[in-house]
C-alpha cells in the first residue's frame, strides 16, 4: 500500500486521535492534540497527516507556535504512527512533510524533545548550539533545534511552550 501526506482537515480529527491513542500507551498525546486545536498556538497548515491509499489516516505530525526568548518558533510534537505502520517510513514521511510545510510558510526554527538518533536524520542538532534552552531538565542531546532556511540567528533564549503542553 502507498502512503501520502497532506494537511490535516477538520474532518480528520477523530482519525488523528485514533492514531495517537493506538500509538501511545495512554490518552496524553491525543488529549494534547485536542487541546492544541483549541489554543492560539494552533497553525492549521502545519498539522500533517499520512494517509494510506484508501484514505485512512495512519500517521500525524504536528507543529505549533511556541515562544523563544523575545521571538517565536515551532514545536514539533507530538508525532504518531499507527502501530501497523510503524517502522515502515511513515513517521519520517510525515515529519518531513510537516517540516517542508513550515519552510514554505516562512518559519525559521523548529524545536523538538526527542531521540537524537531519530531526529538527527532531519538535521536537528542540540538546541544549545543556537543558544536556545528548554523549560525542563533533559540531557542536552534530547532538546534539539532545526534551523530552517530563513533562520538568521534569532530567536534565542528560553522556550515557552503553549499552555496545553504544561497540562499534558
Amino acid at each position: 500500500m502507498k502512503v501520502t501526506t497532506r494537511v490535516e482537515s477538520p474532518q480528520d480529527a477523530p482519525a488523528t486521535r485514533r492514531v495517537h491513542m493506538a500509538a501511545f500507551p495512554g490518552p496524553d498525546e491525543a488529549d494534547l492534540v485536542d487541546a492544541l486545536r483549541r489554543d492560539p498556538a494552533w497553525l492549521p497548515g502545519l498539522s500533517v497527516v499520512a494517509v494510506d491509499d484508501a484514505g485512512l489516516v495512519v500517521g500525524h505530525a504536528l507543529l505549533t507556535r511556541l515562544r523563544i526568548g523575545d521571538g517565536e518558533g515551532l514545536a514539533l510534537a507530538p508525532v504518531a504512527v499507527a502501530p501497523e505502520w510503524q517502522r515502515k517510513g511513515v513517521g519520517e514521511l510525515v515529519v518531513r512533510a510537516a517540516l517542508s510545510a513550515a519552510e514554505e510558510a516562512g518559519e525559521k526554527l523548529v524545536v523538538v524533545l526527542g531521540d537524537p538518533g531519530y531526529y538527527g536524520r532531519f538535521g536537528f542538532l542540540p538546541a544549545q548550539r543556537h543558544e536556545i534552552t528548554g523549560p525542563f531538565e533533559v540531557p542536552d542531546a534530547y532538546f534539539q533545534t532545526l534551523a530552517l532556511p530563513g533562520y538568521d540567528g534569532a530567536p534565542r533564549g528560553l522556550c515557552r511552550y503553549p499552555e496545553p503542553f504544561e497540562a499534558a
